[in-house]
């Protein structure tokens, strides 16, 4: 959905990497190894691309937020962020196996959470499903009613991939945008 704003073709491929984080690790670090990590693997498979990796975690009080994955760890989560920030840490790659071209960025984003009700967060949950994101909420549709504030240089990014930036990249790399 991101990608096509920006008026390029493209196809997406899974680069099959590990995404399990390393001993000592920082969330930061982790995230632009992810990153690069993808892009990388998908440049080496098609070397003329220019090739977009990139991945994005939430961190709250230290720790590491995942998917939810179910109803009932989507309102843990949820009950716990009312009132409280959450930083979603996305970062991007860009790279050309034939060029040499690499670039990588990250974008911190801050959210902070409303006061949640139990039932607004039922209701919440029942209309959206979004069991799959991190954080259990999707910024670019209901969940936005969630939130109190964002803090960001890109909004684009709390969706998944900072557009500004990318497109900076793409730029740099010799693409046409727009």
């Amino acid at each position: 959905m991101l990608l096509h704003r920006l008026g390029i073709p493209f196809t997406c491929q899974t680069p099959g990497i590990d995404e399990n984080a390393r001993t000592d690790e920082s969330h930061g670090k982790m995230v632009s190894r992810l990153a690069c990590e993808k892009a990388e693997r998908v440049s080496n498979e098609n070397p003329q691309a220019i090739v977009i990796g990139s991945d994005q975690i939430a961190v709250f009080d230290s720790q590491i937020v995942g998917k939810p994955g179910t109803h009932p760890a989507a309102k843990e989560q949820l009950l716990s962020f009312s009132g409280q920030s959450v930083e979603f840490l996305t970062a991007v790659s860009v790279q050309c196996s034939d060029t040499g071209f690499k670039e990588q960025h990250i974008d911190s984003t801050h959210v902070r959470f409303r006061h949640l009700h139990a039932d607004e967060i039922e209701r919440y949950l029942r209309a959206e499903t979004p069991y799959d994101c991190a954080g259990s909420f999707k910024a670019e549709s209901l969940g936005i009613a969630l939130f109190e504030a964002i803090s960001s240089d890109d909004p684009t990014a709390l969706i998944g991939l900072p557009l500004i930036r990318t497109a900076a990249m793409l730029r740099q790399a010799g693409m046409r945008v727009p």
